[in-house]
């Protein structure tokens, strides 16, 4: 019989972001998983550059925990089918503790942390303060006083002096222990990129970073006072699922999966096996032509930053073009939409792409679409019913040059989308947007992309 007993959990949270959570968040992971625990990884919110570090770091695929997009109840039993197989989960939080879209809280991370019985760790950034830092841990630890704060660890201290200063304070006042003191500028920088962090796979020396955030994770924190944080999570049980049944293959699903276009959830593709899809892994900077294959996945990424090579590979784009022009099943997330467009412009330069949507792609010096998206499905088309509600997210910094004329099918109510209103971009067989969706929210997308794929 499956163990459902959820393990020791805690979740690693700020005041605000760009405290260190991140970073503290990799570094246990690295730090537990090489003690011989295996470790299980979750990232609160939608992005996909921090789990990719995570996952890295942990040796685990990181799952993402996001009550918008998914909804609570699948949220959860995302969370109980990934974590009981583990020693221990660490939950990296997101914006600071009690920050989300709703005015009352749900869908923060201090929501998040009592929805899973979660401890909290606060990591804070301690520069410019000392005594003061008493006042700010008590009034997150009262704020919502369900809300279980186990620890503080303290970021970018200046000094022996300021270090006792502040941990006199937090102990005296707070009544909860320092499980870190942490130097100032003590941790390599990751670079960051528009939105956030440069994704793990694009580092050209991401495995050196992760040995020494490891290395100063180690030096600097109480492994022992976080894993008893940990281990004080209250008892929880997860829900029993039935066994996951084998399922035919139906048809063979391209996923281009490489430096350019890396975004991608786990459970996206797992939901795509699932429904019965072989997944192609393709390359779009070395592969010539698509292989054999009855449908078409394109993620998002960063084309951006590798746009004379991706123009410069004329066989591919000519290969998706053809197919796609024949009828091929495509779905094409944001850098994907990109791809699929006549060019992309950028710096007074334009760079050729594959053409199958008329229009030229912009870059912007600014976010063009930045947040959680809620869209209604206007009409019939291969991969969505009419009238079906999607939640997702958008992060782009490009817009299309020529939006008019392209056949959409999404109502965006909360968003930007390609124009402002609308997204959705079909032609033929392809769907294409700068919609992010997650296959626990939008359950049937599976399903449908693998019969239309299956059908061919």
């Amino acid at each position: 019989m499956m163990n459902n007993k959820i393990p020791p959990r805690v979740m690693i949270a700020a005041p605000a972001g760009r405290s260190g959570k991140t970073t503290v968040s990799i570094g246990l992971c690295s730090l537990f998983s090489g003690m011989g625990l295996k470790v299980q990884p979750f990232k609160k919110g939608p992005d996909y550059i921090d789990p990719s570090w995570l996952t890295a770091a942990s040796g685990s695929s990181c799952r993402n925990l996001d009550a918008f997009m998914m909804g609570e109840k699948r949220l959860i039993g995302s969370f109980e089918t990934a974590s009981p197989a583990s020693d221990i989960a660490i939950i990296e939080g997101n914006m600071g503790l009690y920050d989300g879209i709703d005015k009352n809280g749900k869908g923060s991370s201090a929501h998040l942390s009592r929805l899973l019985k979660t401890p909290v760790i606060l990591v804070v950034n301690t520069a410019r303060m000392n005594r003061s830092i008493a006042a700010l841990v008590k009034g997150y630890m009262d704020f919502e006083p369900d809300t279980e704060i186990g620890g503080v660890i303290l970021n970018n201290v200046s000094g022996e002096r300021h270090a006792s200063k502040l941990t006199d304070a937090v102990e005296r006042y707070c009544k909860i222990p320092v499980l870190g003191i942490i130097s100032k500028n003590a941790y390599p920088n990751i670079s960051e990129r528009h939105l956030g962090l440069v994704p793990f796979k694009e580092s050209e020396c991401a495995g050196e970073i992760i040995k020494r955030i490891s290395d100063i994770t180690a030096r600097y924190l109480d492994l022992d006072g976080i894993l008893s944080v940990a281990r004080s999570a209250g008892e929880y049980f997860a829900t029993p699922k039935r066994a996951a049944t084998g399922k035919t293959i139906k048809a063979r699903i391209g996923v281009v999966y490489d430096r350019v276009f890396n975004f991608y959830y786990p459970e996206n593709l797992e939901a795509l096996r699932t429904a019965g899809a072989e997944l192609v892994m393709m390359d779009s900077l070395y592969d010539q032509a698509l292989p054999a294959i009855d449908g078409l996945y394109i993620g998002g990424g960063f084309p951006e930053l590798h746009l004379q090579r991706l123009s410069a590979n004329k066989g591919l784009m000519r290969s998706v073009a053809m197919a796609i022009e024949d009828g091929l099943p495509a779905y094409a997330e944001c850098a994907g939409l990109m791809y699929l467009c006549s060019g992309i412009h950028i710096n007074g330069k334009s760079y050729e792409m594959a053409g199958v949507i008329p229009s030229e792609v912009v870059l912007s010096k600014r976010p063009e679409g930045h947040g959680y998206v809620h869209a209604e499905v206007a009409c019939d088309n291969p991969f969505f019913a009419a009238g079906t509600q999607i939640k997702g997210h958008e992060f782009h910094y490009s817009k299309l040059a020529h939006p008019a004329g392209l056949n959409l099918v999404l109502n965006i109510t909360r968003g930007r989308g390609v124009n402002g209103s609308m997204d959705g971009i079909v032609y033929k067989n392809l769907f294409a947007s700068y919609l992010h969706i997650h296959a626990l929210g939008s359950p049937a997308w599976a399903d449908h992309f693998v019969t239309l794929a299956s059908g061919r």
